[in-house]
Order: structure tokens, then sequence, then C-alpha cells
């Protein structure tokens, strides 16, 4: 068959057999860095934990797991928990924000409820 190439020629590649030690890497496979762990998956739970059930308990540990996961992602480009735990630290502050703004709004009721009641006129 004139037409077809070799099967170790196809696809404009050579494919020569590995050593015992080596892992083969097919094109467009390229190695992947190490990256420092990070505390990142965590912190993003603890914060969506903060929304969902527990407010500011949760909310502040997973604002200080995500500021420490970006202080090591930002020292290596590309690293893959940086997204997450950028996210954590949105969601935490957003988090405290709206405790605080309740609480806030929580006061003022029962000022409002406090000022109103005639029972407690002198």
């Amino acid at each position: 068959m004139q037409g077809t190439p070799p099967p170790q020629q196809q696809m404009g590649q050579a494919w020569t057999q590995p050593a015992a030690n080596q892992i083969p890497l097919n094109p467009g496979m390229g190695m992947q860095g190490y990256f420092a762990p990070t505390q990142a998956t965590l912190a993003l739970v603890l914060s969506i934990l903060g929304v969902v059930a527990c407010s500011i308990c949760t909310a502040i540990p997973g604002l200080i797991l995500a500021n420490q996961a970006l202080t090591i992602t930002s020292d290596q480009p590309g690293h893959p928990d940086a997204g997450l735990a950028k996210a954590a630290q949105v969601i935490g502050w957003i988090v405290i924000g709206l405790t605080i703004v309740g609480a806030l709004v929580y006061g003022a009721m029962i000022a409002f409820f406090v000022a109103t009641d005639p029972s407690m006129a002198p």
C-alpha cells in the first residue's frame, strides 16, 4: 500500500518505544508543575456555610483560610486553587457584611419598639 504511511509515522509525528523508567507523553500532554497545597476548598466550604447556616461563626475562619491560600497562590502563577481562594474571600466578606447589616437592622428594630411601647412611658 503506497498511500498510507507506516503506523509509527501517522499524523506527522514519530513514535518511539519509551524506556522502562519513562512515562510516554502524547502531544498536548505537558508535564504539570508542582503547586504548594492550600486550604482553599475548606475556606470555600466554610464561607458558603456562613451564607447558609452559621453566619459569622464560619465566615471568619473561612476568610482567614482564604487569605492564607491567596498568599500561597499569588507566589505561584497558574496555581489551580487561586479561583477557589478568591471566591472564598469574596463570599466571606459578603457574609460578614450581611451579618453586620442584619445586626444593625435588628438593633434598630428593638430600639424602635422600645421607644414606641406605651407601657414603657414614664
